[in-house]
Parts: C-alpha cells; sequence; structure tokens
C-alpha cells in the first residue's frame, strides 16, 4: 500500500506490519474498531452484543453479535496475525447456540448491550429504524444464520473450510486486516478475500436461478412470495420501458430492492410510512455526506417536482434521501399491499418516481462523492 504524497507528486510505501509488532490486542483494538465501524465489512452491520456468553451450559463467548438489514444474525470472529486451526469450528458452535434465538431474546440481548456499552437507547426502536420495519412485521433470525471471520492470515485447513461450507449454502465471508505504519502514524486495510466480491456476486445470481427451478418444492412463506413477485413484475416493468436499474438484480424477499452508485444505495422501498424511493448512505456517521448534499439541494429541486426529504438520521452511522409516496395517493394504498388489484398503479408510480428522482440526485450524488473524496 502506498501514501499518495501531493506535494512531491509521488507514492510513499507504507510499511506492511504484524499486529503483535504494533501491540495490538484482539480483544481491546481491533474488536473495538469492527464494533464502532461495522460498516468496513462491506455491508451495513447493526452490533448487538459483543462477547456475548450468554448460552446454557457453556462459558464460551463469541466475539461480536450482528443483525444484517434482513434481520439475520451474523457471528463475527476476529483473530490477529494467525486465525489458527479451530476459529471455524468455533463459529459453527457459536451459530448453533443463535440458531435457536427468538425476536424477544434478541431484542434483550441488545438491550443489555446498549445498557453496558452504549448510550441506553431502546433496543426495539433501534431495531424498527434499523431495519425499517414495524412492530407487528418485526421476526428476527428467521433465516440461516452467517459468520464473518477477520485476521491477517488464513491457515489452509480454515480456507479449505470455509469454501466447503459456502459449496453446500452456508454463508460465510473471510476478511483480511492488514496493519500498516509510516513513522507514527498506523494505517488499517480490510478486503473481503472469500468468497471474492465479484465470485459473490456470481454464486447468488447462479443460485437463483436454481431457486426458480426448484421454487415449487420450497416453503415460502406467504409474505415473501408476494414481496418476491412484487420485485420481479417491478423489474418487468422498468425492463419494458428500457430502464435498466435492475437489469442485474435478482428478486428478493426484502421490503426493499435497489442498485448501488458508489457507497449510496437506490432503493425502492416499502417502510412503515408508505412506499418510497430514497438515497442511501449507510457509511456517513460525521454526516458529510447528507450536508453537502443539503447544500446543493436546490440543484435537485430545480429537477425534481416534488418535495424531497433530507433524513440525517441522527446517532446512527447512515443518511438518507427520499421521497414518499403522497399522503393523497398513499391513502388507497396503505394496507392494501396485499391486494394485487392495486399493484398496476404502484409500479407504475415507482417505474416513474426513481427514474425522475435518480435522474435528479444522481448528477448531484457524483459531485457530492468527488467533492468529499
Amino acid at each position: 500500500m502506498y501514501k499518495i504524497n501531493k506535494t512531491t507528486n509521488n507514492l510513499e510505501k507504507l510499511d506492511q506490519k504484524l499486529f503483535k509488532e504494533l501491540k495490538i490486542r484482539e480483544r481491546d483494538h481491533l474488536q473495538e474498531w469492527i464494533a464502532k465501524n461495522p460498516q468496513i465489512l462491506g455491508e451495513e452491520l447493526l452490533i448487538i452484543q459483543k462477547e456475548y456468553d450468554g448460552f446454557n451450559d457453556t462459558n464460551e463467548r463469541l466475539d461480536l453479535l450482528a443483525l444484517d438489514k434482513k434481520g439475520n444474525l451474523v457471528i463475527i470472529e476476529n483473530k490477529l496475525d494467525d486465525t489458527g486451526k479451530d476459529v471455524v469450528w468455533q463459529a459453527l458452535k457459536y451459530t448453533s447456540y443463535c440458531s435457536t434465538l427468538t425476536t424477544n431474546q434478541i431484542i434483550k440481548i441488545y438491550q443489555s448491550y446498549l445498557d453496558k456499552w452504549q448510550n441506553g437507547d431502546d433496543s426495539l426502536q433501534n431495531l424498527l429504524d434499523f431495519l425499517d420495519n414495524n412492530e407487528e412485521e418485526l421476526l428476527l433470525n428467521k433465516d440461516d444464520q452467517r459468520m464473518m471471520f477477520v485476521a491477517n492470515n488464513y491457515r489452509k485447513e480454515v480456507t479449505s473450510t470455509v469454501l466447503w461450507l459456502i459449496n453446500h449454502d452456508i454463508q460465510v465471508q473471510c476478511f483480511r486486516a492488514i496493519p500498516y505504519s509510516m513513522d507514527d502514524n498506523i494505517f488499517l486495510q480490510i478486503e473481503q478475500i472469500i468468497p471474492l466480491p465479484e465470485t459473490k456476486e456470481y454464486m447468488i445470481d447462479a443460485k437463483e436461478k436454481v431457486k426458480e427451478i426448484n421454487i415449487k418444492s420450497k416453503t415460502v412463506s406467504e409474505s415473501e412470495a408476494r414481496l418476491l413477485k412484487f420485485w420481479g413484475l417491478l423489474k418487468i416493468k422498468l425492463k419494458e420501458n428500457n430502464i435498466d436499474y435492475l437489469d442485474n438484480i435478482s428478486p428478493k424477499k426484502g421490503y426493499d430492492i435497489g442498485f448501488s452508485k458508489g457507497s449510496g444505495y437506490f432503493g425502492f422501498c416499502i417502510g412503515r410510512k408508505g412506499f418510497r424511493v430514497e438515497l442511501y448512505i449507510s457509511n456517513d456517521s460525521d454526516k458529510s455526506y447528507i450536508d453537502t448534499m443539503i447544500k446543493h439541494k436546490d440543484l435537485i429541486s430545480n429537477s425534481f417536482s416534488s418535495s424531497i426529504e433530507y433524513q440525517r438520521l441522527e446517532n446512527k452511522m447512515a443518511s438518507r434521501i427520499c421521497y414518499y409516496l403522497p399522503k393523497k395517493e398513499r391513502d388507497k394504498f396503505v394496507g392494501e399491499f396485499n391486494d394485487e388489484t392495486y399493484w398496476d398503479d404502484l409500479l407504475e408510480w415507482y417505474k416513474d418516481t426513481m427514474k425522475e428522482f435518480f435522474n435528479s440526485v444522481n448528477p448531484v450524488w457524483e459531485k457530492v462523492r468527488k467533492e468529499l473524496n
């Protein structure tokens, strides 16, 4: 890794180090950095506990416990310069222990974390905000759990086992954490090495094809099937109108679908307050992105016909720019998503609104990214 020296117009090589050389400790340092900045693992995660030891009849404890945006549990195991040979076995045990956790148990686990380590916020409200869900619909840990490993060096017995698990539909990711130094400055690089991001996308697409073939033989809840169908129809609607937003995105059983532009995510969303389109900025803890976008909001309002909301999402890692289906139109849809007779109008609204929203917001988003990067 190199540091760019703008003054000399040259590169300065950073020295790759071992964690032990820098006296960096697993629990005090690496674990804390991830807990405070979970987005470094490539997605928005909500840390709900650390050093969790609430398993019956065992004194074992996992490093970090998190939730992803689908409400699924993510078990994160951290090592420093060497994974050791038993890290996968450890994580599998912890994952099996967590597999039986109920929604209420997870809420309590998260509340104890907030009370001990954070500011004592209400865990339920935080979860609803993070998942953009209603309390009546909140169902956590309904799908398979996921595992993430973070270490500098991976032994072959670890990578071989991980690849075998992935091939058998167990969700595992390996991240390599590499410390560097230059003078008194220390730098950290974290990159996903298994599966490679581009390989992961291919694997997901391949599995979607298998799902299409076997869909009738699988048990899919009524709501999940409805969401898969609705997003599938939206893909068709966009394709028919030569709009390529979702060409490479597979329908899913969640309450949003979308596409990324840099560190932003343009999403079609079904939320607690209704239907919306949005630009979701997951890594905006200092609010620099949203504040800079607000400075340029006149450029957006000049090309977007309606009033857009700029949500800083205080005390959250993320920010959001969005537009909701207006109340006068929303009234006929609220509570009626289950009735497919309303879908044609709703799909038409999503298609037209996202096109206008994207064309208005994205040029400013590109401008702001260049300003800040």
